[in-house]
């Protein structure tokens, strides 16, 4: 009976170790998963900074006046 006793205790440990396994990839997933949603819109904001400059920079009006240079000169 011992061998069966053995046994038993080693698949509990078994069961109990990939129960755990299970919940810590299934955290991890939603820890991924929530870091890309964060990434994309992290990207999409970027993009749309980028583009805002390009606007203000092609835009003659808004293009740093020419300031002359200090009269030390």
């Amino acid at each position: 009976m011992s061998d069966i006793t053995d046994l038993t205790a080693r698949i509990v440990t078994l069961e109990t170790t990939i129960a755990f396994q299970d919940q810590a990839i299934e955290e991890l997933n939603a820890a991924l998963a929530e870091h890309f949603k964060q990434i994309e819109a992290l990207k999409r904001e970027l993009n749309n900074l980028g583009s805002q400059l390009r606007d203000v920079e092609a835009h003659p009006a808004l293009a740093p006046a020419v300031e002359p240079p200090p009269p030390h000169y």
